[in-house]
């Protein structure tokens, strides 16, 4: 479940331009998601960050959901209303981000150790997602669509991911919408292209699917992030079954943490210019002391938890 928590939507758009995802095929397939819309409601930490005289938002998001999660509850679309620049850590619409991450994942690796691949492949396989498009993709993005697949396992599907939502919400509003990185650098995060890297990467991945606790972790992700639990949240490493020694340890830093300075730079540059920010980035950014609330409240911003309407 680490990959998904890590990657989620910057997978999702890869995978909706390459329509690897196809429903359940059997009785042990992931079964598809039951389309009965949840209560609308707010889900997801909801801060307000003032400096300079105006307010902005901070929006922690979840890539994967449930039906009707992508509606904004009263809070969240009072937000939004508020705000005339929508950031997110990328456009999921934007056709140049799907070209390039399709490229990435075309683009030749050094092969897998065979055991490994063998490993990638009986996931594959349980996931019923085992295709020859499949196998041509960088292992990385093929242990991503493995990990996607099983999340249906926990009720939860990249269908109802918060950034397509509000990218399309920013622009039915004729918000500005603005990347908070780039595609290059996110592309070689999701797919390393050294095959010492390429293998633990897909290693990681796949511990958590063959230890069988990938779908209960995923479950406590989503109703931690649904309750806004920052607490739990914040504990993460200790119970996503992802984190077993220094080097994943470090691996998780670089994912997370190691990116939080410049996604607050994006945040602050756009605020300074006068507008009034909807930044949305993945929950996990939000805790710990690298966390994007303390990183902007460190550099000057009123940061103000908004209490989830319920």
């Amino acid at each position: 479940m680490n990959t998904l928590a890590r990657w989620k939507r910057r997978a999702a758009a890869l995978l909706l331009a390459l329509g690897v995802l196809p429903p359940a095929l059997a009785q042990d397939c992931p079964p598809p998601i039951d389309p009965t819309p949840a209560p609308a409601a707010d889900r997801g930490p909801l801060w307000t960050i003032e400096r300079d005289g105006h307010r902005s938002w901070l929006y922690g998001t979840l890539h994967v959901g449930k039906p009707g999660w992508t509606i904004p509850g009263p809070r969240i679309a009072q937000a939004l209303a508020g705000a005339d620049v929508v950031a997110l850590e990328l456009d999921p619409e934007d056709p140049a981000v799907q070209r390039l991450l399709v490229t990435e994942a075309l683009r030749p690796v050094p092969p897998l150790p065979p055991a490994l691949a063998e490993r990638l492949q009986r996931a594959e396989r349980a996931a019923c997602v085992e295709s020859p498009g499949l196998a041509a993709l960088h292992p990385a993005m093929r242990a991503i669509v493995v990990t996607l697949a099983e999340a249906r396992r926990a009720g939860l599907d990249t269908a109802w991911g918060q950034e397509p939502a509000l990218a399309t919400a920013a622009r039915a509003g004729g918000r500005k919408l603005v990347a908070l990185e780039t595609v290059e650098s996110q592309a070689a995060l999701l797919m390393p292209r050294e095959a010492e890297a390429i293998a633990a990467t897909v290693e990681r991945s796949l511990q958590p699917l063959e230890s069988g606790g990938g779908a209960e972790a995923l479950r406590r992700l989503a109703s931690a992030w649904e309750r806004a639990d920052l607490a739990t949240l914040e504990d993460y490493e200790r119970w996503c079954d992802c984190v077993a020694d220094d080097a994943d340890r470090e691996a998780l830093h670089e994912l997370v943490d190691a990116r939080n300075p410049a996604l607050a730079d994006g945040i602050e540059a756009q605020h300074a210019a006068g507008g009034r920010v909807f930044a949305a980035v993945g929950a996990m950014h939000m805790v710990g002391e690298q966390g994007l609330p303390r990183l902007l409240a460190a550099r000057g911003f009123v940061v103000r938890a908004v209490t989830p309407a319920r």
